[in-house]
């Protein structure tokens, strides 16, 4: 559900951060090592970028990998 066009953006945005964040990366892997097929894994990964972008616009901090 949700916007479609926001969701595109977030779903390309959480495609390329998953192949540059090691943080993402490595959350959306183990999702697939453990069963989960990659659009799932990917959907999830969109929720967690989603709430780290939450948390910045809140905090009015910048990015910081961790």
């Amino acid at each position: 559900g949700g916007r479609a066009t926001v969701r595109a953006v977030l779903f390309m945005a959480t495609l390329v951060a998953c192949r540059h964040n090691p943080v993402l990366k490595a959350f959306r892997d183990r999702l697939v090592a453990s069963g989960k097929s990659k659009i799932v894994a990917t959907a999830a990964a969109m929720r967690k970028l989603l709430t780290i972008l939450n948390a910045i616009i809140r905090d009015q901090k910048a990015w910081q990998n961790a």
